[in-house]
């Protein structure tokens, strides 16, 4: 279980006892089960493995409200973008519960997508080409281009609805004791005070910091060998695009287990 702090109440705040200060579990709620999936980096392939593992778990247990929470970086680095964006497109549309936060692939995908070449540039070092391969173009004709054909390229090539449903995604979801985002918080600052580039990017300060945030934060962006879990967090990208590992957290109550495509 993981600890999630509270004060028991006291009339005095100047006499707060110390030995009345509780432990209780984090609790996503009684109500729901939720999970949340790590960075799948263009890996169609293990998406719609751990999809399946998800829905074998999920008809195992009590019949209960499900949803799903896709933690970002759904492109990049890996061979499928495109299929995965598809995918998760279609998942939507087809109703299923799901939700999708917003992580730093998809900040730049969108911004040199809508023609921004210095965004063109980062995008192709952090794993762009692979996913301008996906969506048709091929590696011949990368080679030869510069930041500035590979923004028309994107223009004329990429789906706009694509960008607009990759621009659609959240910074942060809160749910019971938990808030999951992609990167992490800032800590010291209250949760409806983050701003997206924290959101989005942030590392040390965040990982380093021992201190309970105003939740539990579920996060990917940071790979580990294995689960990253804290008293205050708990990270779940295990660099599906590398190791073939692509992993989700299940929540219901103040339970929590883990599934991942390598078990």
């Amino acid at each position: 279980m993981l600890g999630f702090f509270r004060k028991s109440p006291s009339p005095d705040p100047d006499s707060v006892d110390e030995d009345a200060i509780e432990t209780r579990a984090a609790s996503i709620g009684d109500d729901k089960r939720v999970y949340a999936i790590g960075d799948i980096h263009g890996r169609a392939d293990l998406l719609i493995d751990l999809l399946r593992r998800i829905d074998d778990n999920d008809a195992d247990c009590i019949p209960c409200p499900t949803e799903l929470i896709l933690l970002g970086d759904l492109i990049d680095r890996g061979p499928q973008s495109c299929q995965v964006v598809d995918h998760a497109l279609k998942l939507a549309r087809a109703g299923v519960p799901i939700r999708f936060i917003k992580g730093n692939h998809e900040e730049i995908f969108v911004e040199a997508a809508r023609g921004d070449v210095a965004s063109v540039r980062f995008f192709c070092r952090i794993g762009g080409e692979q996913t301008l391969l996906s969506y048709g173009l091929s590696a011949a004709d990368y080679a030869k281009m510069k930041a500035e054909d590979i923004g028309q390229w994107m223009l004329a090539n990429i789906p706009r609805a694509h960008v607009d449903f990759l621009d659609s995604f959240s910074d942060m979801i809160e749910m019971g004791d938990y808030v999951f985002v992609h990167a992490g918080v800032r800590p010291g600052v209250a949760l409806n005070a983050q701003n997206s580039q924290d959101l989005h990017w942030i590392r040390g300060d965040f990982l380093k910091c021992p201190d309970p945030f105003d939740k539990v934060v579920i996060h990917g962006h940071t790979i580990t060998q294995d689960v990253d879990e804290h008293p205050n967090r708990i990270g779940i990208d295990t660099g599906a695009y590398l190791s073939g590992r692509l992993t989700a957290i299940g929540l219901q109550g103040d339970e929590h287990w883990f599934l991942s495509t390598a078990d």
